[in-house]
């Protein structure tokens, strides 16, 4: 039993271990992922404070979110082209100085519904860019054969913020304001920003690209193969349906907090710290499997929507 725990350990961790700029790149995200998580919960929380309205919020999720629906695919075209450490530091650059910017806002008491609109729109943008360019770095840090069980610690990493993050930012708006949970997100892009500087490139896994194929043309090409994959396709369609109709948490959270049960900030960053604990179970869960199989995800898919109709009543 003890060596089966022991090597479930061993390949759940396998990348860490195993590859210098990994580490480097996943102890920058510790810290950058928690700030983003906490300027999460501090801007949603603004727009309930200015507006107590629910359709406000959504049209942030809106903002943030819609530019990647619309033009994510191109951006994977694009990155594929470019170094992608070096895009990863403009783009965490940016998010730097769209944080810094709302804290200046928040701080001096200047900030307006229609500015962290265009804000979140801006960060938004830089996201075209930024996930793509992250996930297609993965596999220059840590090679072909490991790179299911990195993706599955990116994924812990993600939701272990999702607790960390929160929590400490529903207690700092209840304490100190949103400004300070900007104004500390600002900051936490320095941690990733230095992991990429000293990265050692030598140790990075080459990949191919193609230089000359047009993004439009790439972008088909991407879509088509999807399409043309069962699986893929299937996949997709059930992530299209789930995520449209189910995971809509960046409005619902702060909404039911402020609406329904009466409470502030502090009750807003318990709920979304305790629905990152279960994300962090599962993805966890997730890393120590060999591989990924349809039965799990329909399992994950069946096990949501039960959660999502006993939560309905409420």
């Amino acid at each position: 039993m003890s060596l089966s725990v022991g090597a479930t350990s061993a390949r759940t961790f396998a990348s860490l271990k195993r590859h210098h700029n990994y580490r480097l790149y996943f102890a920058g995200q510790a810290v950058t992922i928690s700030g983003t998580w906490m300027q999460n919960v501090a801007q949603a929380w603004l727009i309930v404070e200015l507006t107590h309205s629910p359709l406000a919020v959504g049209i942030l999720a809106v903002c943030q979110f819609g530019p990647y629906g619309i033009f994510g695919l191109f951006g994977g075209t694009i990155a594929d082209r470019l170094n992608q450490r070096r895009v990863m530091m403009a783009t965490q650059s940016a998010y730097m100085v769209t944080a810094a910017t709302l804290a200046g806002l928040a701080l001096t008491n200047h900030a307006t519904v229609w500015e962290v609109y265009l804000l979140a729109a801006v960060y938004g943008c830089v996201t075209i860019f930024d996930t793509p360019v992250r996930q297609s770095f993965t596999i220059q840090m840590v090679g072909r054969d490991e790179l299911p069980n990195a993706i599955a610690l990116n994924s812990s990493l993600f939701n272990a913020s999702r607790i960390v993050g929160p929590a400490i930012g529903g207690a700092i708006i209840a304490v100190a304001g949103v400004s300070v949970c900007f104004l500390l997100n600002a900051f936490s892009f320095l941690a990733v920003i230095g992991a990429l500087a000293l990265m050692r490139e030598s140790e990075l896994f080459p990949v191919g690209r193609e230089q000359q194929r047009n993004v439009l043309r790439g972008a088909g090409e991407g879509l088509r193969y999807a399409w043309d994959t069962g699986v893929i396709r299937m996949v997709l369609l059930m992530m299209l349906v789930i995520s449209t109709i189910g995971i809509n948490f960046n409005v619902l959270l702060p909404v039911l907090t402020s609406k329904t049960l009466n409470a502030g900030p502090a009750v807003f960053g318990i709920l979304s710290a305790v629905f990152g604990l279960g994300a962090l179970i599962g993805a966890l869960v997730s890393a120590s499997m060999g591989r990924a199989s349809l039965r799990t995800l329909f399992t994950g898919a069946i096990g949501f929507s039960v959660m999502e109709l006993v939560r309905a009543p409420a």
